[in-house]
């Protein structure tokens, strides 16, 4: 069984990033992924463009030249396809890792294609799989959902979006423009003020045009198969909406419960990951953390643009010391 310097879970930039890092330095590497390359990204809306402009999300000093300054999702996903291919990264594509565990100097990695060995592991895997719950009833019947992937099927229905951020906003625009009676809930008095600049305005004007009908201070607190009930925040009056759809945009988080059987510690109510910030290396000596999974709760704090940065000293710190390992069986062997 081949016995790695460094396994990396997650094939998203960030991942992406860690194994060209990898190879630089001239480690024997693998990226796992549960999905495809990206997956995140894939499963992204349709026509959704990045808030970054695409030099920003750019890897491994390969440029991304985009149409716009803004990529889109089908842009990103052809670039990282390219660069993976460019870089002829080793790649185990729908490879889930479902447990971590030492066994003296290495890592066994349980997976749904098998076991692997490594001296070292870095866990690249961001936080989109795992939506945010409300604890509702109802949040999990068949028309209610917590991704988006494109108008079209909800044409002449009535929709609701619980969320008042960037997703929110861009979902219940897009329904909007498509013929889709469009309400939007949310728990603050107005739109997240983080929300891309550039299409807050459009929202507002929708809203008090009453093109889109917002409930703001308000809570969901009931999903029925043809209704939404809220109650408002502040006074307690209850309402319902009609719904024949419900999108869930009120974000995702990471998988907290996998990164605590594998002994990562997670500091305070934002789940924020023990690391060494110069090294990224957590807790658990050899196990390092990449992109925006360090951020715990949060997600808003890491993106690719800085997410993507974390490999570079990963790596050397890595090589480092394996080098230093190496040495010291030498002299061992010599004395």
């Amino acid at each position: 069984m081949t016995i790695y310097d460094v396994l990396i879970v997650g094939a998203g930039p960030c991942g992406l990033s860690c194994g060209i890092e990898a190879k630089r330095n001239g480690l024997q590497y693998a990226i796992l992924d549960k999905g495809s390359i990206t997956e995140s990204i894939r499963r992204y809306p349709i026509n959704m463009t990045f808030f970054s402009s695409a030099d920003m999300i750019a890897i491994g000093e390969v440029p991304f030249v985009s149409l716009n300054l803004r990529p889109s999702r089908i842009e990103a996903l052809k670039y990282y396809r390219k660069v993976a291919e460019h870089f002829a990264l080793n790649i185990h594509i729908f490879t889930e890792v479902q447990d971590i565990q030492q066994e003296g100097d290495l890592f066994v990695l349980q997976t749904t294609q098998g076991e692997y060995r490594t001296k070292k592991v870095v866990l690249a895997i961001g936080y989109y799989d795992i939506p945010r719950e409300l604890n509702i009833p109802g949040e999990n019947l068949p028309h209610v959902t917590h991704y988006y992937d494109e108008p079209y099927r909800y044409t002449m229905t009535h929709a609701v979006v619980v969320g008042g951020a960037n997703s929110a906003i861009e979902v219940a625009l897009d329904l909007y423009r498509n013929g889709v009676h469009v309400t939007v809930v949310h728990q603050f008095d107005w739109f997240d003020k983080t929300a891309k600049y550039w299409i807050v305005p459009d929202i507002e004007n929708r809203v008090k045009k009453e093109e889109v009908k917002a409930y703001f201070n308000s809570e969901v607190t009931e999903i029925t198969e043809k209704e939404v009930f809220i109650r408002n925040i502040q006074t307690g009056k209850t309402d319902k909406i009609p719904a024949d759809f419900v999108f869930l945009m009120v974000g995702y988080h990471p998988d907290a419960k996998f990164l605590r059987r594998v002994g990562v510690g997670l500091n305070g109510e934002m789940l924020i990951p023990e690391i060494n910030a110069e090294t990224f290396e957590s807790n658990i000596p050899g196990i390092y953390m990449a992109g925006s999974v360090i951020g715990g709760e949060e997600t808003a704090k890491v993106f690719i643009e800085n997410g993507k940065l974390h490999a570079q000293p990963i790596m050397q710190h890595i090589r480092q010391q394996l080098s230093e390992k190496q040495e010291k069986v030498w002299v061992k062997k010599e004395a």
